[in-house]
Protein backbone atom coordinates (compact mmCIF):
# COMPACT_ATOMS: atom_id res chain seq x y z
CA UNK A 1 0.00 0.00 0.00
CA UNK A 2 2.84 2.34 0.95
CA UNK A 3 4.61 1.51 -2.31
CA UNK A 4 1.44 2.21 -4.29
CA UNK A 5 0.94 5.58 -2.56
CA UNK A 6 4.55 6.48 -3.27
CA UNK A 7 4.07 5.70 -6.97
CA UNK A 8 0.88 7.79 -7.08
CA UNK A 9 2.67 10.64 -5.33
CA UNK A 10 5.45 10.53 -7.97
CA UNK A 11 2.87 10.62 -10.75
CA UNK A 12 1.17 13.64 -9.17
CA UNK A 13 4.51 15.42 -8.77
CA UNK A 14 5.38 14.65 -12.40
CA UNK A 15 2.07 16.09 -13.59
CA UNK A 16 2.57 19.23 -11.49
CA UNK A 17 6.14 19.62 -12.75
CA UNK A 18 5.06 19.24 -16.38
CA UNK A 19 2.29 21.79 -15.85
CA UNK A 20 4.73 24.31 -14.37
CA UNK A 21 7.28 23.75 -17.14
CA UNK A 22 4.57 24.14 -19.79
CA UNK A 23 3.27 27.28 -18.13
CA UNK A 24 6.72 28.88 -18.20
CA UNK A 25 7.77 27.58 -21.61
CA UNK A 26 8.65 30.62 -23.77
CA UNK A 27 5.96 31.39 -26.29
CA UNK A 28 6.90 31.75 -29.95
CA UNK A 29 7.99 35.29 -30.75
CA UNK A 30 5.07 35.76 -33.09
CA UNK A 31 3.29 33.55 -35.56
CA UNK A 32 4.19 35.96 -38.35
CA UNK A 33 7.23 38.09 -38.96
CA UNK A 34 7.54 41.51 -40.56
CA UNK A 35 8.56 39.76 -43.77
CA UNK A 36 5.28 37.84 -43.78
CA UNK A 37 3.07 40.87 -43.21
CA UNK A 38 4.86 42.68 -46.03
CA UNK A 39 5.31 39.79 -48.43
CA UNK A 40 3.08 41.51 -51.00
CA UNK A 41 4.79 44.87 -50.56
CA UNK A 42 8.60 44.78 -50.30
CA UNK A 43 11.40 42.82 -48.61
CA UNK A 44 12.06 43.70 -44.98
CA UNK A 45 15.74 43.67 -44.05
CA UNK A 46 18.04 44.26 -41.11
CA UNK A 47 21.67 45.35 -40.66
CA UNK A 48 23.57 42.60 -38.84
CA UNK A 49 26.85 41.96 -37.06
CA UNK A 50 28.49 38.55 -36.47
CA UNK A 51 26.74 38.50 -33.06
CA UNK A 52 23.39 38.36 -34.86
CA UNK A 53 24.22 35.09 -36.61
CA UNK A 54 23.88 32.90 -33.51
CA UNK A 55 21.52 32.28 -30.60
CA UNK A 56 18.40 34.31 -29.92
CA UNK A 57 19.46 37.08 -32.29
CA UNK A 58 19.73 34.58 -35.13
CA UNK A 59 16.23 33.28 -34.43
CA UNK A 60 14.84 36.80 -34.41
CA UNK A 61 16.51 37.61 -37.74
CA UNK A 62 15.13 34.47 -39.38
CA UNK A 63 11.68 34.91 -37.87
CA UNK A 64 11.24 38.53 -38.90
CA UNK A 65 13.37 39.39 -41.94
CA UNK A 66 14.06 38.19 -45.48
CA UNK A 67 16.98 40.49 -46.28
CA UNK A 68 20.23 41.41 -44.53
CA UNK A 69 22.96 44.04 -44.79
CA UNK A 70 26.38 43.90 -43.14
CA UNK A 71 26.42 46.85 -40.75
CA UNK A 72 30.18 47.51 -40.96
CA UNK A 73 32.02 44.50 -42.38
CA UNK A 74 31.92 45.55 -46.03
CA UNK A 75 32.83 49.21 -45.61
CA UNK A 76 36.20 50.06 -47.09
CA UNK A 77 38.13 50.50 -43.84
CA UNK A 78 37.24 47.10 -42.36
CA UNK A 79 37.37 45.10 -45.59
CA UNK A 80 40.38 46.75 -47.28
CA UNK A 81 42.59 48.18 -44.49
CA UNK A 82 45.79 48.35 -46.55
CA UNK A 83 46.32 48.52 -50.29
CA UNK A 84 47.27 44.87 -50.65
CA UNK A 85 45.11 43.37 -47.90
CA UNK A 86 41.46 42.33 -47.87
CA UNK A 87 39.64 41.08 -44.78
CA UNK A 88 36.87 38.82 -46.05
CA UNK A 89 36.15 36.79 -42.91
CA UNK A 90 33.28 38.73 -41.33
CA UNK A 91 31.66 39.74 -44.62
CA UNK A 92 31.86 36.15 -45.84
CA UNK A 93 30.22 34.84 -42.66
CA UNK A 94 27.26 37.16 -43.20
CA UNK A 95 27.03 36.30 -46.90
CA UNK A 96 27.12 32.58 -46.06
CA UNK A 97 24.39 33.07 -43.45
CA UNK A 98 22.22 34.85 -46.02
CA UNK A 99 22.84 32.22 -48.68
CA UNK A 100 22.19 29.27 -46.38
CA UNK A 101 18.93 30.78 -45.14
CA UNK A 102 17.72 32.03 -48.53
CA UNK A 103 17.84 35.71 -47.54
CA UNK A 104 18.37 38.58 -49.97
CA UNK A 105 21.49 40.59 -49.31
CA UNK A 106 22.37 44.26 -49.83
CA UNK A 107 25.97 45.45 -50.02
CA UNK A 108 26.99 48.46 -47.92
CA UNK A 109 28.96 50.43 -49.02
CA UNK A 110 31.63 50.81 -51.71
CA UNK A 111 32.58 54.50 -51.50
CA UNK A 112 32.16 56.66 -48.40
CA UNK A 113 34.13 59.59 -47.02
CA UNK A 114 34.07 58.00 -43.55
CA UNK A 115 35.62 54.67 -42.51
CA UNK A 116 37.97 55.03 -45.45
CA UNK A 117 41.61 53.99 -44.88
CA UNK A 118 44.27 56.68 -45.18
CA UNK A 119 46.31 54.69 -47.70
CA UNK A 120 43.70 55.42 -50.37
CA UNK A 121 44.80 59.05 -50.52
CA UNK A 122 48.58 58.82 -50.03
CA UNK A 123 51.56 57.57 -52.04
CA UNK A 124 54.60 55.80 -50.59
CA UNK A 125 56.19 59.13 -49.64
CA UNK A 126 53.05 60.28 -47.82
CA UNK A 127 52.07 62.77 -50.50
CA UNK A 128 48.48 63.18 -51.68
CA UNK A 129 47.83 61.06 -54.76
CA UNK A 130 46.63 62.40 -58.10
CA UNK A 131 43.09 62.09 -59.35
CA UNK A 132 44.16 59.34 -61.75
CA UNK A 133 45.75 57.28 -58.97
CA UNK A 134 42.72 57.73 -56.70
CA UNK A 135 40.28 56.64 -59.39
CA UNK A 136 42.50 53.67 -60.21
CA UNK A 137 42.50 52.59 -56.57
CA UNK A 138 38.73 52.99 -56.37
CA UNK A 139 38.31 50.89 -59.49
CA UNK A 140 40.46 48.10 -58.10
CA UNK A 141 38.62 48.15 -54.78
CA UNK A 142 35.14 48.18 -56.32
CA UNK A 143 35.93 45.49 -58.90
CA UNK A 144 37.48 43.22 -56.25
CA UNK A 145 34.71 43.57 -53.66
CA UNK A 146 31.78 43.42 -56.07
CA UNK A 147 33.21 40.39 -57.86
CA UNK A 148 33.88 38.64 -54.55
CA UNK A 149 30.21 38.91 -53.54
CA UNK A 150 28.71 38.69 -57.01
CA UNK A 151 26.74 35.51 -56.25
CA UNK A 152 25.31 36.80 -52.98
CA UNK A 153 24.56 40.50 -53.26
CA UNK A 154 21.72 41.78 -55.44
CA UNK A 155 22.11 45.51 -54.68
CA UNK A 156 24.91 47.83 -53.59
CA UNK A 157 25.04 51.19 -51.88
CA UNK A 158 27.72 52.32 -54.30
CA UNK A 159 28.25 55.89 -53.11
CA UNK A 160 27.30 57.07 -49.65
CA UNK A 161 26.67 60.60 -48.32
CA UNK A 162 28.48 62.89 -50.78
CA UNK A 163 26.03 65.80 -50.57
CA UNK A 164 26.78 68.48 -47.98
CA UNK A 165 24.42 69.34 -45.13
CA UNK A 166 25.23 73.06 -45.32
CA UNK A 167 24.66 75.51 -48.18
CA UNK A 168 27.47 74.07 -50.32
CA UNK A 169 26.83 71.34 -52.89
CA UNK A 170 29.24 68.44 -52.48
CA UNK A 171 30.72 67.43 -49.13
CA UNK A 172 34.30 68.72 -49.02
CA UNK A 173 35.79 65.28 -48.41
CA UNK A 174 39.22 64.07 -49.42
CA UNK A 175 37.56 62.19 -52.27
CA UNK A 176 36.05 65.42 -53.58
CA UNK A 177 39.22 67.46 -53.02
CA UNK A 178 41.24 65.08 -55.18
CA UNK A 179 38.77 63.91 -57.82
CA UNK A 180 35.99 66.51 -57.84
CA UNK A 181 32.53 65.25 -58.72
CA UNK A 182 33.89 62.62 -61.12
CA UNK A 183 34.50 59.98 -58.43
CA UNK A 184 30.73 59.53 -58.05
CA UNK A 185 30.16 58.82 -61.72
CA UNK A 186 33.15 56.54 -62.00
CA UNK A 187 32.23 54.54 -58.89
CA UNK A 188 28.90 53.61 -60.44
CA UNK A 189 30.52 52.75 -63.75
CA UNK A 190 33.10 50.54 -62.02
CA UNK A 191 30.40 48.74 -60.03
CA UNK A 192 28.34 48.14 -63.15
CA UNK A 193 31.38 46.76 -64.96
CA UNK A 194 31.99 44.32 -62.11
CA UNK A 195 28.38 43.11 -61.90
CA UNK A 196 26.00 44.26 -64.67
CA UNK A 197 23.09 42.53 -62.90
CA UNK A 198 23.43 44.30 -59.54
CA UNK A 199 21.07 47.12 -58.59
CA UNK A 200 23.15 50.20 -57.83
CA UNK A 201 22.05 52.82 -55.27
CA UNK A 202 23.07 56.27 -54.14
CA UNK A 203 22.56 56.39 -50.35
CA UNK A 204 22.15 59.40 -48.06
CA UNK A 205 20.45 60.79 -44.93
CA UNK A 206 18.30 63.88 -44.40
CA UNK A 207 16.73 63.15 -47.77
CA UNK A 208 13.45 64.65 -46.51
CA UNK A 209 14.94 68.07 -45.79
CA UNK A 210 14.09 70.22 -48.83
CA UNK A 211 17.47 71.90 -49.46
CA UNK A 212 19.49 68.70 -49.24
CA UNK A 213 16.84 66.73 -51.15
CA UNK A 214 16.98 69.24 -54.00
CA UNK A 215 20.78 68.91 -54.23
CA UNK A 216 20.59 65.11 -54.28
CA UNK A 217 17.92 65.27 -56.97
CA UNK A 218 20.05 67.67 -59.03
CA UNK A 219 23.10 65.37 -58.81
CA UNK A 220 21.17 62.22 -59.70
CA UNK A 221 19.34 63.86 -62.59
CA UNK A 222 22.63 65.07 -64.07
CA UNK A 223 24.28 61.66 -63.70
CA UNK A 224 21.34 59.86 -65.27
CA UNK A 225 21.40 62.29 -68.19
CA UNK A 226 25.00 61.15 -68.81
CA UNK A 227 23.94 57.53 -68.86
CA UNK A 228 25.50 56.65 -65.51
CA UNK A 229 24.12 53.27 -64.33
CA UNK A 230 22.23 54.34 -61.20
CA UNK A 231 19.15 52.25 -60.45
CA UNK A 232 17.93 53.55 -57.12
CA UNK A 233 18.24 55.96 -54.24
CA UNK A 234 18.52 54.88 -50.62
CA UNK A 235 16.69 57.08 -48.15
CA UNK A 236 18.59 56.08 -45.04
CA UNK A 237 15.68 56.64 -42.68
CA UNK A 238 17.59 57.69 -39.57
CA UNK A 239 14.51 59.46 -38.29
CA UNK A 240 13.17 60.69 -34.97
CA UNK A 241 9.99 61.46 -33.06
CA UNK A 242 9.75 64.83 -34.82
CA UNK A 243 11.06 64.10 -38.33
CA UNK A 244 10.19 63.55 -41.09
CA UNK A 245 6.67 64.81 -41.61
CA UNK A 246 4.30 62.77 -43.73
CA UNK A 247 4.26 65.40 -46.46
CA UNK A 248 8.05 65.65 -46.75
CA UNK A 249 8.47 61.87 -46.79
CA UNK A 250 5.90 61.55 -49.57
CA UNK A 251 7.52 64.37 -51.51
CA UNK A 252 10.93 62.69 -51.33
CA UNK A 253 9.57 59.38 -52.60
CA UNK A 254 7.68 60.98 -55.49
CA UNK A 255 10.57 63.27 -56.48
CA UNK A 256 13.17 60.51 -56.72
CA UNK A 257 10.71 58.07 -58.27
CA UNK A 258 10.05 60.66 -61.00
CA UNK A 259 13.63 60.03 -62.15
CA UNK A 260 12.73 56.41 -62.78
CA UNK A 261 14.67 55.24 -59.74
CA UNK A 262 13.82 52.51 -57.26
CA UNK A 263 13.39 53.74 -53.70
CA UNK A 264 14.65 51.83 -50.68
CA UNK A 265 14.66 52.78 -47.01
CA UNK A 266 18.12 51.50 -46.21
CA UNK A 267 18.90 52.27 -42.55
CA UNK A 268 15.60 52.67 -40.72
CA UNK A 269 15.30 53.61 -37.07
CA UNK A 270 13.25 56.16 -35.13
CA UNK A 271 15.17 57.85 -32.33
CA UNK A 272 13.19 58.51 -29.15
CA UNK A 273 14.75 61.97 -29.01
CA UNK A 274 13.41 64.72 -31.25
CA UNK A 275 15.71 66.44 -33.69
CA UNK A 276 17.65 65.96 -36.90
CA UNK A 277 18.30 62.62 -38.52
CA UNK A 278 21.54 61.19 -39.80
CA UNK A 279 23.20 60.73 -36.44
CA UNK A 280 22.97 64.45 -35.61
CA UNK A 281 20.26 64.11 -33.01
CA UNK A 282 19.31 67.03 -30.81
CA UNK A 283 18.35 65.57 -27.46
CA UNK A 284 15.70 67.12 -25.27
CA UNK A 285 17.43 66.55 -21.94
CA UNK A 286 20.92 66.76 -20.55
CA UNK A 287 23.38 64.15 -21.73
CA UNK A 288 23.86 62.81 -18.21
CA UNK A 289 20.15 62.40 -17.51
CA UNK A 290 18.89 58.89 -16.88
CA UNK A 291 17.99 57.18 -20.14
CA UNK A 292 14.69 55.34 -20.08
CA UNK A 293 11.99 54.42 -22.55
CA UNK A 294 9.13 56.48 -21.20
CA UNK A 295 5.41 56.05 -22.01
CA UNK A 296 5.52 59.36 -23.89
CA UNK A 297 8.44 58.16 -26.03
CA UNK A 298 6.63 54.90 -26.67
CA UNK A 299 3.46 56.68 -27.77
CA UNK A 300 5.19 59.19 -30.04
CA UNK A 301 7.49 56.57 -31.56
CA UNK A 302 4.51 54.33 -32.22
CA UNK A 303 2.72 57.10 -34.10
CA UNK A 304 5.82 57.93 -36.15
CA UNK A 305 6.38 54.30 -37.17
CA UNK A 306 2.69 53.99 -38.00
CA UNK A 307 2.88 57.04 -40.28
CA UNK A 308 6.08 55.89 -41.97
CA UNK A 309 4.70 52.49 -42.89
CA UNK A 310 1.39 53.93 -44.03
CA UNK A 311 3.35 56.04 -46.50
CA UNK A 312 5.57 53.14 -47.58
CA UNK A 313 2.56 50.93 -48.24
CA UNK A 314 0.94 53.75 -50.21
CA UNK A 315 3.98 53.91 -52.50
CA UNK A 316 4.66 50.19 -52.68
CA UNK A 317 5.07 50.35 -56.46
CA UNK A 318 8.13 52.57 -55.93
CA UNK A 319 9.57 50.92 -52.80
CA UNK A 320 11.75 47.87 -53.45
CA UNK A 321 13.07 47.30 -49.94
CA UNK A 322 13.03 48.47 -46.32
CA UNK A 323 15.99 47.72 -44.04
CA UNK A 324 16.19 48.42 -40.30
CA UNK A 325 19.56 49.58 -39.00
CA UNK A 326 20.18 47.01 -36.25
CA UNK A 327 18.05 44.27 -34.81
CA UNK A 328 16.77 45.43 -31.42
CA UNK A 329 17.13 48.10 -28.76
CA UNK A 330 19.63 45.86 -26.96
CA UNK A 331 22.30 47.27 -29.29
CA UNK A 332 22.00 50.13 -31.78
CA UNK A 333 24.51 52.40 -33.51
CA UNK A 334 22.88 55.33 -31.69
CA UNK A 335 24.09 54.05 -28.31
CA UNK A 336 27.41 55.77 -28.95
CA UNK A 337 25.81 59.15 -29.62
CA UNK A 338 24.66 60.25 -26.20
CA UNK A 339 22.06 58.63 -23.98
CA UNK A 340 20.80 55.12 -24.54
CA UNK A 341 18.34 55.11 -27.43
CA UNK A 342 15.40 52.83 -28.15
CA UNK A 343 14.86 53.29 -31.89
CA UNK A 344 13.75 49.87 -33.15
CA UNK A 345 10.68 47.62 -33.17
CA UNK A 346 12.15 45.05 -30.75
CA UNK A 347 13.11 45.90 -27.17
CA UNK A 348 16.18 45.02 -25.14
CA UNK A 349 14.67 41.58 -24.43
CA UNK A 350 14.15 41.00 -28.18
CA UNK A 351 10.37 41.24 -27.74
CA UNK A 352 8.07 43.18 -30.09
CA UNK A 353 7.23 46.69 -28.91
CA UNK A 354 3.81 48.27 -29.33
CA UNK A 355 5.05 49.96 -32.50
CA UNK A 356 5.59 46.51 -34.03
CA UNK A 357 1.88 45.77 -33.83
CA UNK A 358 1.02 49.15 -35.34
CA UNK A 359 3.15 48.61 -38.46
CA UNK A 360 1.70 45.11 -38.93
CA UNK A 361 -1.93 46.10 -38.36
CA UNK A 362 -3.30 46.84 -41.82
Amino acid sequence: MIKRNAIMMCVVLLIITCTIVTAFKPLPLTTKGLKDYYQNYFPIGVAVTPHDLTGANRELVLNQFNSVTAENAMKMGPIHPTENEYNWKIGDSIATFARNNHLKMRGHCLVWYSQTPRWLFKDEQGNTVTKEVLLGRLKEHIHTVVNHYKKDIYAWDVVNEVIADDSTYFRNSQLYKIAGEDFVEMAFRYAHEADPKARLFYNDYNTEQPKKRDKIYKMLKALLAKGVPIHGVGLQGHWSLSQPSRSELEKSITMFASLGLDIQITELDVSVYAGNQGGQLIQNAAQNAKAEFTPEMESRQLEQYKMIFEVLRKYKKNITGVTFWNLSDRYTWLDGRGKKNYPLLFDTELKPKKAFYEVTKF
